[in-house]
């Protein structure tokens, strides 16, 4: 601090914003401002995006120490970790606290955990329990599986591995939320005479009847607070590996609660809340908002959910009815997925599935109908046996009308 004389031994206060003038019993003295600490600011997007990250990471260490080269086709310096954050953002985000990220704490979720181009394993629940389309007939054996898993499905040889990961959702004693995952897992032999049950998980590689008389892989106990899935891998002659595109299934009773607007704005708190001031949604506005219900504000109004009108506003000044979208409004409907690929074949048919432009499709391969819970599309799949295939697409929380056909597998020369 120094002692001023002249002009500023008169005069009091700040100058420039960094300086300041003080009158003491001794004299005018000129001192340096604290230094200002910029204060963070965070859109509630910005929010979205840091705060689904934390759970996704926690879910990635499930799988890392048991599953090696699990995303097929990455780029050059793209790890694993990278290649499984970037086909979860966005898709069910599963929000989870500062304080619980730092405690450990995991909320295990239907993330996608590999992608390949193997044949995917389809999966649905069936009274709780997790049922897969693998044609395994009824194996005690490592051999006995292997000749039923090889002669029945398509894509499968001699050394494939068949994995199951089974998790379980827990809270310990300060309500942190916490998963466990066991993986187990079978090498394709059809000479191995080994006992099944005493290198897997029972009752993850059940016998489960399909209803025609024959047997598909299934589990033999329902899924509760947990999560399951199988992944089929290779190791091909060059050392890389070949997998199918996987996703768990988790029913859980807490799951419901990390998800949504709320649950997103608490863990945004934890991390020193939204400061943005910029608006780039109307105020009182949330996301639930944007696709249903009746928003108002900035001259706009938004009424009738998805078959109501658009006018004005952020909207866009246009209207939105049944579906199309005029005047620069927001679309409200998206177009269902279409399919191609034979619908009769003798060995196997492959299916791709397309849908509008930045949608995400979901598909189920036991006829029931599909939700956002059900498998993601990202590959074309292969059929080998009689299939009814229903998919939706979804775009930004909207979901399409169902679009479903029937594959049949007919007998060579039928």
């Amino acid at each position: 601090m120094a002692r001023t004389t002249g002009f500023l031994s008169q005069s009091s206060g700040k100058l420039d914003g960094q300086f300041q003038t003080r009158q003491t019993d001794h004299g005018t003295f000129l001192a340096r401002l604290p230094r200002q600490t910029s204060k963070a600011r965070r859109s509630e997007k910005q929010a979205n995006t840091r705060c689904q990250m934390a759970n996704a990471a926690a879910n990635y260490t499930l799988y890392n120490d048991k599953l090696k080269e699990a995303f097929e086709g990455k780029n050059a310096g793209v790890s694993d970790f990278n290649a499984f954050i970037q086909v979860n953002y966005g898709k069910n985000p599963v929000y989870i606290t500062k304080q619980e990220s730092q405690s450990g704490g995991c909320v295990l979720g239907n993330y996608q955990y590999s992608r390949g181009s193997l044949p995917a394993i389809g999966t649905a629940l069936q009274g709780g329990k997790l049922v897969s389309n693998l044609k395994t007939g009824a194996s005690s054996t490592v051999g006995e599986l292997s000749q039923a898993v090889i002669g029945n499905n398509a894509g499968w040889k001699q050394g494939d591995q068949l994995t199951l990961f089974y998790a379980e959702q827990w809270q310990d004693s300060e309500g942190v939320p916490r998963v466990t995952m066991e993986s187990w897992k079978v090498i394709l032999d059809t000479e191995d005479d080994t006992l099944l049950w005493s290198i897997v998980m029972a009752e993850g590689f059940a016998s489960v009847s399909d209803g025609a008389g024959g047997y598909v892989l299934g589990m033999s106990v329902a899924l509760e607070n947990s999560g399951a899935s199988w992944i089929h891998s290779r190791q091909k002659s060059d050392g890389s590996t070949q997998v199918s595109t996987q996703r768990m299934k988790v029913v859980s009773d807490i799951l419901g609660d990390y998800q949504g607007y709320d649950a997103m704005i608490a863990s945004a708190h934890s991390y020193g809340g939204i400061t943005q001031k910029e608006v780039y949604l109307n105020p009182g506005v949330t996301f639930g908002d944007l696709s249903s219900g009746t928003v108002s504000g900035n001259g706009g109004s938004s009424s009738g959910g998805n078959t109501g009108s658009v006018t004005g506003g952020e909207t866009g000044g246009g209207t939105n009815t049944g579906g199309s979208s005029q005047g620069g409004g927001q679309t409200t409907t998206v177009a269902s997925p279409t399919f191609s690929g034979e619908t009769q074949f003798t060995e196997s048919t492959q299916v791709t599935m397309s849908g509008p432009a930045g949608a995400s499709i979901f598909y189920t391969v036991d006829g029931s109908t599909p939700t956002d819970q059900s498998l993601e599309y990202e590959e074309p799949i292969t059929l080998s046996a009689t299939t009814t295939l229903k998919a939706i697409a979804i775009k930004d929380g909207v979901s399409s009308s169902v679009t479903s056909r029937t594959y049949t597998k007919v007998e060579a020369g039928g």
